[in-house]
């Protein structure tokens, strides 16, 4: 009976021994299962240690009205082994991944032959876009369960190369085509240390901020790998954050630069004009709230014709500024107190030849006819005297005059955030050949005077006609508001304070005949009522290389306030209007455009006609 028992107990203790066996079997062929399985799956072989970048970006560029005008984005590479490509299965690659990658068939088609005829690593394309990375990385599995990876030939079996997805650098995308151009500006690539896919501004403020909007740092993560080759985060991992480029948060507003380009593109057409030129300035601030030009291009797909449209010709292209300079002369006059209150200055009327003022070996003329004797400082403004102006301009020295203009800013940069920005050409007195030096500086002064002889760029002639809105204060013109990044903002470099230029009572005389210019001078045509608008009139021929052209560039440089304090400095600037009388003078010109620019600041609510104040109260 014991040895039943024994031999009942034995038999029990062998049978839990056998299931003992067999589960420690089962569980090591499961683990010895998923881990081949797992290798067989994987692209590479594990590595103990691994890194892995996160690619930053160059800054965004930003409207007021918070529009991203131009942004990067990140674009990934798409490669593959083809001696890992199941042959029985190419066909059904190349139908999935033209469908996920909306790379075309054909030119698929033709780098996987290409690629065969030397079997190894090509890349399928460099330009895909984040979405479709994505869902090529989900491609990449579903075509490993449809066995399309497979060993390679006299390969390890545990390996298997897939379809490989990463970034290769960044693409700029401006959002808008030609708008803000070529203000904006455009780029060149080129590829980094670690071969990545980058750009450097070329023009515009992607070329002045270059740097700060490359400032960046890739992300980093550094540690252990699971045995799927995934990097995993503990305590001994290493980990940065990638850091984009500064962003470029502008003074101007995306709808009102829209709408002022689509002014200028309809006078461009109206004047047969090579070009029409606009900005707005907060008279207080320096901040440009539009910046357009009628000749505009997509940096994207920059072609043959837009070569000449390139250049900020804001701020790069010189040319003489005629009468728009004549209440700067007056004003230096002015400010000395060389100009007595209710003075009168002659007409020149009582010459053999009416109108016309005798200076050494020439002759100065006025467009305007007047018929009396003399005229008023008033006249001389309104109806823009050259005669009335150079007999002012006479009354300063010529170092006197040179210094004032100087300090108008021109023979200088005026500061604003854009690169390539001229100076100008002012001439020094010992430029002009005479062999008398009165007579010398009588021409120097009397040609300067009114405009001619001498050249400035547009964005000169806003700044120095900014103090006339500002109680003698001359702004610096400025593009970008701020910089930001991470929810911070930092000060634009290229801030500077208002300089005082002429004295505030200078300054309101010589507004308040600017204004009279619009209500009952050359500027007429500007007017709007309830608003108050001031400026001045110009129109010189182009100088060639032998002497003058029969082509004009005509412009209107003032001012526009309201009562609710809203203030800007405006300029226009037609380039080479039709060569018809009277089609090239300002009046016909560049006074439209200068109206019809005020009329989309109010219906922007950018100003508040006087009626409109009264009607809301």
């Amino acid at each position: 009976m014991q040895l039943e028992q024994k031999f009942i107990e034995n038999k029990k203790k062998k049978r839990k021994i056998i299931i003992l066996l067999f589960l420690i079997a089962l569980g090591l062929f499961i683990v010895t299962f998923s881990f081949f399985r797992t290798v067989h799956e994987k692209r590479t072989l594990p590595s103990l240690k691994g890194e892995k970048s996160e690619l930053a970006v160059r800054g965004n560029i930003v409207s007021e009205d918070n529009f991203n005008l131009v942004s990067s984005k990140k674009v990934y590479k798409a490669g593959l082994d083809t001696r890992y490509l199941n042959p029985e299965k190419k066909e059904l690659f190349l139908k999935l991944f033209s469908i996920y990658s909306g790379m075309d068939y054909q030119e698929l088609e033709k780098k996987i032959k290409d690629a065969e005829k030397s079997p190894g690593y090509v890349v399928l394309s460099y330009n895909i876009d984040s979405r479709a990375a994505k869902n090529l990385k989900e491609l990449d599995i579903k075509l490993n369960q449809l066995n399309v990876f497979i060993p390679r030939k006299g390969g390890s079996l545990s390996l298997i190369r897939r379809l490989e997805i990463s970034e290769s650098g960044e693409k700029r995308t401006f959002s808008y085509d030609d708008t803000l151009t070529p203000v904006l500006g455009y780029n060149s690539k080129f590829e980094s240390k670690d071969g990545k896919t980058k750009v450097n501004g070329v023009k515009g403020l992607e070329r002045i901020y270059n740097n700060n909007l490359n400032d960046s740092k890739d992300g980093v993560l550094k540690g252990f790998r699971d045995v799927i080759s995934y990097i995993y985060f503990d305590k001994n991992s290493i980990m940065s954050h990638s850091i984009d480029g500064y962003s470029l948060n502008l003074n101007i507003p995306l709808k009102l630069q829209k709408n002022n380009e689509t002014t200028l593109d309809i006078h461009k057409k109206r004047t047969h004009a090579d070009e029409i030129l606009l900005t707005i300035m907060e008279s207080h601030t320096g901040k440009i709230i539009s910046m357009a030009s009628s000749n505009r291009f997509n940096p994207e797909k920059i072609k043959q014709s837009d070569i000449p449209y390139l250049n900020v010709n804001a701020v790069e292209y010189q040319f003489e500024p005629g009468s728009v300079i004549k209440p700067l002369s007056i004003s230096l006059a002015m400010d000395k107190g060389l100009i007595r209150k209710n003075e009168y200055f002659s007409a020149y009327n009582q010459s053999s030849v009416k109108g016309a003022y005798p200076i050494g070996k020439f002759t100065i003329k006025d467009d305007h006819a007047f018929p009396k004797g003399n005229i008023s400082l008033d006249d001389v403004v309104i109806f823009s005297s050259n005669i009335g102006t150079l007999q002012i301009a006479q009354r300063l020295s010529g170092p006197e005059f040179y210094e004032g203009m100087k300090k108008f800013g021109f023979t200088q940069k005026t500061g604003i955030d854009l690169p390539y920005e001229k100076k100008g050409v002012m001439p020094k007195l010992w430029q002009f050949s005479v062999g008398d030096k009165q007579k010398r500086d009588n021409i120097y002064k009397a040609t300067v005077s009114f405009g001619q002889g001498m050249t400035s760029t547009f964005i000169q002639l806003i700044k120095a006609y900014s103090v006339f809105n500002n109680d003698g204060k001359m702004v610096t013109p400025q593009i970008v508001s701020f910089l930001s990044r991470d929810g911070k903002k930092y000060e634009s470099p290229y801030f500077q304070a208002p300089e005082q230029v002429i004295s505030k009572e200078t300054a309101l005389e010589m507004k308040r005949m600017l204004i009279k210019t619009v209500t009952d001078g050359t500027g007429r045509s500007a007017r709007i009522d309830g608003l108050e608008i001031g400026g001045k009139t110009g129109t010189a021929q182009i100088a060639g290389g032998t002497g003058y052209l029969k082509k004009y560039i005509s412009s209107f440089i003032g001012f526009v306030n309201d009562e609710k304090g809203n203030s800007y400095t405006i300029g226009v600037t037609v380039i080479n209007p039709l060569p018809v009388r009277p089609h090239y003078y300002a009046a016909q010109s560049a006074v439209p455009v200068f109206k019809e620019i005020i009329q989309n600041l109010i219906k922007l609510n950018y100003l508040y006609p006087k009626e409109d104040i009264i009607s809301e109260n």
